[in-house]
């Protein structure tokens, strides 16, 4: 039981480190451009 929960708190420390530098490393930034679209407005 020892090995388990010490195997399971090692991959959790894993995953951690992981996402950490997933999340400094990582390229997230949104791809920006003009969007034109025509708008029809009900003006009567």
């Amino acid at each position: 039981m020892g090995r388990i929960f010490k195997a399971v708190l090692v991959l959790a420390i894993l995953g951690f480190a992981g996402l950490t530098g997933f999340a400094y490393l990582a390229d997230l930034s949104p791809v920006q451009g003009e969007v034109k679209v025509p708008v029809t407005l009900n003006a009567d």
